[in-house]
């Protein structure tokens, strides 16, 4: 495949399995022996692992919706930057649904091997939403009282 062909791919992952939740076609994007990598780490998931991570995403935050920013691809790897945007309706980390929408960037990258995805990791940016539904406090300085820090 070529490097377009990769990046369309994983462009549908995203676009037509995430933002619908049509989980009957991940067996045409994902390889049966499908890794998501995380801090070097490589975890075994498969198409049923794939399965539930979707589902528990979507369920999790309700009105998903992934929107790809950029991609870029060499060889056999794709990367994508990503917006995702949902509202919180599922316990979050001990969290319970708030109710809250949550907006968070990720940069995803994909290995594609005969068509199929075989490896998947990447990075998102937490913080925010976890400052959105109240998870996490900003501390500061405290005040003395007196307008001083």
């Amino acid at each position: 495949m070529s490097t377009e062909d990769n990046k369309r791919l994983v462009r549908r992952l995203y676009e037509e399995i995430f933002n619908t939740g049509n989980v009957d076609a991940l067996p045409e994007v994902i390889a049966p022996d499908y890794v998501e990598v995380h801090d070097g780490v490589r975890y075994p998931m498969g198409i049923e692992g794939a399965r539930s991570h979707v589902l528990g995403v979507r369920e999790n935050y309700g009105r998903l919706r992934l929107v790809i920013e950029r991609q870029i691809a060499e060889g056999d790897w794709v990367v994508t930057q990503l917006v995702a945007r949902g509202v919180h309706r599922g316990e979050w980390l001990g969290i319970k649904p708030t109710g809250k929408p949550v907006e968070f960037t990720a940069v995803n990258v994909d290995k594609v091997v005969d068509g199929r995805i075989v490896e998947h990791g990447g990075a998102a940016n937490m913080l925010g939403p976890l400052l959105g539904i109240g998870a996490v406090k900003v501390v500061g300085p405290e005040d003395d009282g007196e307008g001083h820090e």
